[in-house]
């Protein structure tokens, strides 16, 4: 009889168990994360009733294959652009609530009596919530057409970040035991070079590798080649000192940014699946039943402070970033709970072993109580808020009404914050680019070349003259190259006393590529050569000055191409909301059986009926923009829809199929929201909206009118613009931008 390895008998025992597991609990409507840790108790040492697995070793070396596929497929999902979209709400909201319960966990674990090693973890473990139930529940409750909904998915965007930089830290502190210390700041300082130098490469290297390659890939090799480029990158950034896990999100993010980036994640799909099943089967297998009974008290104590503080700092949060009581109330009561990255923080401090053995079981447990509860707690929010409303004073609401609306003012960047705001970036994008190169071929190239190819002083020369040829260009955009040129020259005309100061941006630039140069040569050559090499390489530089502009500017166009190849434009459009009347903006599918179906706009009077508005119909790949009475609706259609939650979800019935991430069109015609102030410059005061043209200048509709602490949702044609008054205009995001900067006075 042939001999079968524990490998292949474990896994069969833990799928077989946990495909049983899974059904029950899809039935139970239940996240099917709750049945994997279910199925890991049930074959774990500590259950005896059923076969036990043999090989742990290998199944947790599967696990941690399983937390590099989830964070692979996070970081697919996560893309710089896309947190630098969900606006100040979701970061601020998001930084507020994980400093807060990082906090309230560490002071609940040290009033418990815990070590301080397993406050820290507790404050870690209770930070972060759980993207995979709240997806679930959203679609179950059938809520993600409402207002609040793009705020949570902004929220869970800042947490997945800050989750990844957690790990690291928590990481860096279990070795160093102390907090605040230099070690400490040595990994932050550490950890943010390597995350802009290994982005910044990421971007110019990767989506060239697969634009060249484009004729090669299929699944199949595109499959390979992602699974490939992910698992170098947790080799590189494992050997720079950090956890494999942000070696994967960080793979993720780039390809993010590629046009491949749908394909890759169905295709991963499976992959992500089987291996996260297996690492949440090995969290349950970790659990022990009699810890959970020792730990009763402090899991029904922590599950209270999981559910009562996210809820009470969440909304405290969104309230200061401007959103209504309301919406924060709401959005608070939708983030009640932990999952995924608490798993991963717990099980981190298991394998450095600083972390108590009760911790574990205690986190989950935890979990799987407050994933039971988000249902609910997300139906309550409603009520809560109707409770709250009642207690609070006239005066309070007042106040939270003009705060809400005074928080959202577009406000305009003058001049020198737009010129010292591109200064900095400049010198720090390119310091670090620079700095990463010297430090690759000093560090890397020079060692082999002097090991095993030229041990002779030749080595080092010829690791100059790549360095040099290497850095070159970006030596020459620090000093040379022009940033907002016509900013620039306003600031440099309008005052004498301006000269100065831009004289010494030019300066400061020039002493930063000086001192590059400098560090470059100190770590090639010895101090008497330095100075000769270092005048060499200026008087080079100032020779072959246009041709390292053109070569940068290659560089340039290149990087910029890759990082605009996918436009992921939905997170800026469902971000801006129309936040002092309740509405806002949502995106619809129109399904072939949709009512409706084949009829005008003005047939189907779907503002007489719903109270909603059309803002732009996409189909294939076109977009009509503010849609007159005469279009039609057909099937496939993505229509763009404003409205506030009740006459959305009445429309959303008329439709019957939504969606409102749903995936990005293929044209470039934004779509967005914007609030605007009428003040005694702006060029249409007094004028009606009809006469004032603005639809036509925007290609945008003013969807709502506040005066005199008065707001008008959907305003008439013949309504005339005054003073004092704030519109909201809904359109092309392109042509609105345009519209308020010709309207905005010019500060300086």
């Amino acid at each position: 009889m042939a001999h079968i390895p524990h490998l292949i008998t474990d896994l069969a025992l833990i799928l077989g168990v946990a495909a049983v597991t899974t059904l029950l609990f899809k039935w139970l409507k239940q996240p099917l994360v709750l049945g994997y840790i279910l199925a890991g108790l049930l074959v774990g040492s500590n259950f005896t009733l059923l076969p036990t697995v043999t090989d742990q070793k290998t199944i947790r070396i599967w696990a941690d294959i399983g937390v590099i596929m989830l964070l692979f497929s996070l970081g697919l999902e996560f893309s710089l652009k896309k947190l630098v979209k969900v606006g100040g709400t979701a970061s601020i909201t998001g930084i507020i609530e994980i400093t807060a319960m990082l906090f309230l966990g560490y002071a609940t674990g040290m009033a418990l009596g815990w070590s301080t090693m397993d406050s820290i973890f507790l404050g870690g473990i209770i930070s972060i919530s759980s993207t995979t139930i709240i997806f679930r529940a959203f679609e179950e409750l059938g809520v993600k057409t409402q207002q609040f909904v793009g705020i949570v998915f902004g929220i869970l965007v800042v947490e997945d970040l800050v989750a990844v930089v957690l790990i690291v830290l928590l990481s860096t502190l279990a070795v160093s035991q102390q907090f605040f210390s230099m070690e400490m700041l040595t990994a932050v300082l550490k950890l943010a070079f390597f995350l802009v130098v290994w982005f910044l490469a990421g971007i110019f290297l990767v989506p060239t590798f697969l634009r060249t390659s484009r004729k090669f890939i299929n699944d199949e090799t595109l499959l390979i080649v992602s699974l490939a480029l992910c698992l170098l990158m947790v080799v590189l950034v494992t050997n720079a000192g950090f956890s494999p896990a942000l070696g994967a999100f960080i793979m993720g993010s780039i390809l993010a940014e590629t046009i491949y980036a749908e394909r890759i994640e169905h295709l991963l799909k499976s992959i992500k699946d089987l291996f996260g099943a297996v690492f949440f089967v090995s969290v349950g297998m970790l659990i022990d039943p009699e810890m959970l009974v020792k730990y009763a008290g402090p899991i029904a104590l922590l599950t209270v402070v999981v559910i009562a503080g996210k809820a009470f700092f969440v909304s405290v949060g969104a309230m200061l970033s401007g959103q209504p009581l309301k919406q924060s109330i709401q959005t608070g009561m939708s983030l009640t709970q932990i999952g995924e990255f608490s798993f991963i923080i717990a099980s981190l401090g298991l394998s450095l072993k600083v972390t108590s053995d009760f911790l574990y079981p205690i986190a989950v447990a935890v979990s799987a109580l407050t994933a039971f509860t988000t249902p609910y707690m997300i139906r309550a929010a409603k009520p809560v808020y109707g409770w709250v409303d009642r207690r609070i004073s006239a005066r309070t609401k007042l106040f939270l009404g003009h705060y809400s609306s005074g928080a959202q003012t577009i406000g305009g960047a003058s001049d020198w914050q737009v010129l010292i705001r591109a200064h900095i970036q400049l010198v720090i994008t390119h310091t670090v680019v620079v700095v990463g190169i010297i430090l690759l071929l000093s560090r890397v190239l020079l060692p082999f070349l002097l090991e095993d190819v030229l041990n002779s002083p030749w080595a080092q020369i010829l690791t100059a003259l790549l360095a040099i040829s290497l850095i070159a260009p970006f030596i020459w955009a620090l000093v040379f190259k022009p940033v907002r040129q016509p900013v620039y020259l306003r600031l440099w005309t309008a005052k004498k006393s301006y000269r100065g100061p831009l004289v010494a941006l030019a300066a400061a630039r020039s002493i930063v590529a000086l001192g590059l140069i400098i560090f470059l040569l100190d770590q090639l050559f010895s101090v008497p050569t330095l100075l000769v090499s270092m005048g060499i390489l200026i008087v080079l530089l100032l020779l072959l000055g246009r041709w390292l502009s053109l070569v940068y500017e290659l560089i340039e166009k290149r990087f910029l191409g890759n990082l605009n190849a996918r436009q992921q434009d939905q997170e800026a459009r469902t971000g801006k909301n129309l936040l002092p009347w309740d509405a806002h903006l949502t995106y619809f599918d129109i399904g072939a059986d949709s009512p409706g179906v084949g009829n005008t706009l003005a047939k189907l009077a779907f503002r007489e009926k719903y109270g909603v508005n059309i803002i732009s119909i996409e189909r294939g790949n076109s977009t009509k923009l503010v849609p007159d009475r005469h279009d039609r609706l057909f099937p496939g259609d993505r229509i763009a829809v404003i409205g506030t939650d009740q006459q959305l979800s009445q429309f959303q019935r008329m439709v019957e199929r939504t969606e409102t991430a749903a995936p990005t069109p293929v044209n470039n015609q934004e779509v967005s929201l914007h609030r605007v102030t009428v003040d005694a410059q702006f060029p249409h005061l007094n004028q009606s909206i009809r006469n004032s043209g603005i639809r036509e200048k925007t290609q945008g509709l003013i969807v709502g009118l506040e005066r005199n602490g008065t707001r008008i949702l959907n305003p008439e044609s013949t309504t005339v613009l005054l003073a004092g008054d704030v519109i909201w205009l809904a359109g092309n995001t392109k042509l609105i931008k345009e519209f308020q900067k010709q309207n905005r006075p010019q500060r300086l």
